[in-house]
């Protein structure tokens, strides 16, 4: 589906109801739009990226949370410190809740910083749990700030990172903003993928997309950072799911969740 600009955008926005963070049985991965993500595995529950208000862009789509309704949370990810990640204004509401937060040791640093609140830095292939869930600190590549004059600081590879998460349901990897990195494609096959495929030269574009895709063939692909800000002119935005379904081994495996959908994460082993 296309707005009248002609930018992809997804079916109307979920509300996600508070008893999304009740103990359950099984894994669920909630989509957030762009890069955010909710997981309850089994009463555990971890937001990626959360970024419920505060877009500077126009958006597409209704956020299906409001960070002042969350009735309890574990743990926060935060990849990278770009504020369609890093939203300071969701991770203030969310302070109360006294979450784990877990970043690249920069990223933990501004938490703090921003926040007022203790953050957990780490370096890139640490390991770490939340509870049952094992998690793993992964490479990216995306310092793009240093191809600008609009920051003071020296971005470095290691202050953007992804995860790899394994919960006793399946395997999730996250790969954040980056560019295509040969480790992203040395890794056990996860049962499912935070799938950014933007076209874009600080993002992983999309040939190199469709090779990590078609690298682990049967892991479910859960579209990411597109379909939710108003930019169709702004390529890290704007990719069409339609594109995909060509051009990836097994496409039935493509998600094309609306904001908000819940989506059971199960092993393919």
């Amino acid at each position: 589906m296309k707005n009248q600009k002609g930018q992809a955008i997804p079916n109307e926005t979920q509300p996600i109801p508070t008893k999304a963070f009740n103990k359950q049985e099984g894994t669920t991965l909630y989509w957030l739009g762009n890069s955010g993500l909710l997981m309850n595995s089994r009463g555990t529950t971890i937001l990626v990226d959360p970024v419920l208000e505060g877009f500077d862009i126009p958006l597409l789509i209704d956020m299906p949370l409001n960070a002042a309704d969350i009735p309890q949370l574990d743990a926060v990810l935060l990849t990278h410190s770009d504020n369609d990640h890093f939203s300071v204004p969701t991770l203030t509401k969310l302070k109360k809740l006294e979450p784990a937060v877990y970043g690249p040791k920069y990223v933990a640093e501004l938490f703090t910083e921003k926040i007022g609140a203790p953050a957990s830095g780490h370096d890139l292939h640490d390991h770490f749990k939340v509870k049952d869930i094992e998690i793993e600190v992964t490479p990216a590549d995306h310092a793009w700030q240093n191809d600008t004059t609009k920051f003071d600081r020296v971005f470095q590879f290691e202050d953007f990172c992804g995860f790899y998460l394994k919960t006793v349901d399946g395997s999730l990897f996250i790969p954040g903003d980056s560019r295509l990195l040969p480790e992203q494609l040395t890794l056990p096959e996860p049962d499912a993928i935070l799938f950014d495929f933007s076209d874009n030269s600080w993002h992983i574009g999309f040939e190199n997309a469709m090779k990590l895709a078609n690298t682990y063939p049967h892991a479910d692909l859960l579209l990411s950072h597109w379909g939710t800000v108003d930019a169709f002119d702004k390529d890290v935005f704007n990719g069409n799911p339609d594109d995909l379904f060509p051009v990836v081994t097994n496409p039935e495996r493509i998600q094309v969740l609306a904001a908000g959908e819940a989506f059971s994460l199960v092993s393919h082993q």
